[in-house]
């Protein structure tokens, strides 16, 4: 391999997962059947193949292309989760939250604008609200750019209530028999390892969807609508099902 500023990067982010994940050289040596002389050569990142650093970010439950994305947040300085403040903000102004999602997700002002029919002045002024709170940075040629990891996930109370109010409803009342809804279910019994799991699952799915929106953006020469995606994980209710069953005796 070359390595350039970048790969040092990933190899940097790479050995923090290995700390993290308890891979030490002997055990990393055991593992790929290397001597410990040589994983230690790897972990430095001296005759590191493409083939051996997918192997050990695997072993790390990663991949290049996290690796990659990992790197490249860490040079952009971007923030990866948002302030309670920041939260306070967007939560108590749902155009405000929507316009900032939709700038993480690509789109340009002038674009949402557009799209949800705005005038100029409305958008002007949200835009100024979310330069101040510090989630993007106003560019020239009416364009924006965000502060924000576009994978940041809402870990405190306010968005979350946000999406209970508003973005929830559009689910619970989605016709899951017509024609055009796409959707997916399943009933598993998992360990609380396996739950962990698949919650990381769902969230490369998320990174995979961000990276097809990317593409379509690029490529597609057909207008595009807005799409929002909901994933989600939860115990089974149980109760009921002994009652339906004693109405089959």
């Amino acid at each position: 391999m070359r390595y350039d500023s970048t790969s040092d990067a990933m190899l940097g982010v790479l050995r923090r997962h290995l700390r993290q994940e308890g891979w030490t050289a002997p055990r990393l040596a055991e593992t790929l059947g290397v001597s410990e002389a040589t994983a230690k050569r790897w972990i430095v990142g001296k005759g590191l193949t493409l083939d051996r650093l997918e192997r050990m970010a695997e072993l790390c439950g990663t991949s290049i292309a996290e690796l990659a994305r990992e790197a490249e947040q860490a040079r952009s300085g971007l923030a990866r989760e948002l302030t309670l403040a920041q939260e306070r903000a967007l939560s108590a102004d749902v155009f405000l939250s929507t316009l900032f999602m939709a700038i993480l997700a690509g789109a340009s002002p002038h674009e949402i604008g557009e799209d949800f029919g705005l005038p100029r002045a409305t958008l002007d002024a949200a835009l100024l609200k979310l330069e101040r709170l510090a989630l993007i940075d106003r560019l020239r040629g009416d364009k924006v750019r965000p502060r924000v990891d576009r994978a940041l996930i809402f870990r405190k109370l306010p968005l979350r209530k946000l999406f209970e109010t508003h973005l929830k409803q559009q689910f619970m009342a989605m016709d899951f028999g017509a024609p055009d809804a796409v959707y997916t279910s399943e009933l598993l019994k998992l360990s609380e390892a396996g739950a962990g799991q698949l919650a990381e699952l769902i969230e490369r799915l998320r990174r995979d969807v961000q990276a097809l929106g990317d593409r379509d953006r690029e490529t597609s020469l057909r207008p595009g609508r807005w799409i929002t995606l909901l994933c989600a994980l939860r115990p089974f209710d149980t109760s009921g099902i002994a009652d339906a069953a004693a109405g089959l005796s």
